[in-house]
């Protein structure tokens, strides 16, 4: 009896060029008459790629062969760039990646939102594309070679072993390759699946290590030989079960001017690039003529990044955050920069934010929502009828989709511009001031 064999042989398509890259960082190429996604690939690139997915109207590819690299194309820093889920486009030369996020947020804006062009404003580029992040999540895996360190390989939970990141400082790769030392064939090594290290502007570092045993003590003796280095603690199931092993873990980051320095603790949030945060705080501090009668609401606040800076400039700033531990901070940086007009609440942005309004008169709202957006928070924000919205975003798909909601609730976008947090990946953040139509 004959039977049937399905091929498990991939589909290799003839070489094809690399028309555009699109949302999500791949590049795009056509095969008869079919759109097909490959990540990793630059415009004018000629290649050869096999299909992974096929769907009704498009298809998923991976690069196979460079046939002839494109004009924009450049040799990545890292040998396991295109492999480490880290960065998808450092084979992209800086310059071509500023074109193509600059003209991705436009064409979003502009197609899904009926933005007028003029109104979107040019990408602000970032002064250093490497060793720009601040803070950084680093997967572990023991293996019979060794105590691996690096970052998931994309769609995977396989572990790329990098021994020295370029898109982080100097000075935290360094800490890490003294905690590989410190772990590495040491009986804790296979209970230590994440370490998450940070650096402030004052180049003070900390370390988290995630460990899944029952010997904290143990371990939190090994890594005290590394006091000095950096604030270290180990972090055994939800972030309130943090044990110190040396430090107070306090960061500090500067913004406006003359500088406010603004403290979070290991767990809080900070922007991962300093540098282009006192760039984003900036563009937020002109875009208005902020008065001493006008009073602001902060979504998100975070430990303050905006609000102590307008609490210089405006009569009250109301910042909300859902995060005990960044609103205990943002009190705290109130009162140590003196500005007793800025008060905070722990309060969810989703939940009855109309009934928050309505107990603080407000003229202007600033929100910086996580990459999910604040859909649910446009209706509310429109129901208040706030004249003035400036909204800070960081991904442009879920941004699209609720400036869209903002507009049908009766707002026009006075001005939007990217800017770029994140080099060597597809990641854009942007700042957009909306004002309510007479």
């Amino acid at each position: 009896m004959s039977r049937s064999v399905t091929s498990t042989t991939p589909e290799i398509l003839p070489p094809l060029s690399v028309e555009a890259l699109v949302n999500g960082g791949a590049g795009l190429v056509r095969h008869e008459g079919q759109v097909v996604f490959v990540p990793h690939t630059a415009v004018g690139d000629v290649i050869t790629c096999a299909i992974s997915k096929r769907k009704k109207t498009y298809a998923e590819a991976r690069l196979v062969d460079l046939v002839e690299p494109g004009p924009g194309r450049c040799q990545p820093i890292c040998p396991v760039a295109g492999e480490c889920g880290g960065c998808q486009w450092q084979h992209l030369a800086y310059p071509e990646q500023a074109f193509w996020k600059d003209y991705l947020f436009r064409q979003t804006l502009i197609r899904r939102c009926s933005i007028s062009e003029e109104r979107i404003l040019p990408l602000l580029v970032a002064p250093e594309p490497f060793a720009y992040r601040s803070r950084v999540q680093i997967k572990c895996h023991n293996t019979g070679a060794g105590f691996i360190t690096g970052f998931y390989r994309p769609q995977s939970r396989y572990v790329v072993g990098v021994e020295h990141c370029p898109l982080i400082p100097d000075k935290l790769n360094g800490l890490l390759g003294e905690l590989r030392i410190r772990i590495n064939g040491s009986f804790f090594a296979g209970e230590i699946p994440q370490i998450d290290l940070a650096i402030d502007d004052h180049d003070k570092c900390t370390a988290v290590v995630h460990y899944l045993g029952h010997h904290s003590s143990d371990l939190a003796d090994r890594l005290g030989a590394l006091q000095g280095l950096a604030d270290i603690f180990l972090q055994q199931g939800t972030k309130k079960k943090i044990q110190t092993v040396c430090g107070d873990g306090r960061l500090g980051i500067l913004v406006d001017e003359p500088p406010l320095e603004l403290k979070y603790l290991v767990g809080g949030f900070a922007q991962i690039n300093l540098a282009q945060n006192r760039v984003m705080v900036a563009k937020v501090l002109d875009l208005l003529n902020w008065s001493k009668n006008d009073r602001v609401v902060d979504l998100y606040c975070g430990m303050g990044n905006f609000s102590l800076p307008l609490a210089r400039r405006v009569d009250r700033v109301l910042g909300v955050e859902e995060s005990p531990l960044s609103i205990a901070m943002a009190k705290q940086n109130a009162v140590d920069n003196g500005l007793l007009n800025a008060h905070f609440q722990c309060h969810s942005a989703e939940q009855d934010l109309s009934g928050l309004l309505a107990s603080f008169p407000v003229d202007i709202l600033i929100l910086d929502p996580p990459r999910s957006g604040a859909y649910e928070v446009m209706k509310q924000i429109a129901e208040k009828m706030v004249s003035h919205v400036i909204y800070i975003s960081c991904d442009p798909q879920t941004f699209a989709r609720d400036l869209c909601r903002l507009i049908h609730c009766g707002y026009e976008v006075v001005s939007s511009q990217p800017l770029d947090m994140f080099p060597q990946t597809y990641h854009c953040e942007s700042i957009t001031y909306l004002r309510r139509r007479p």
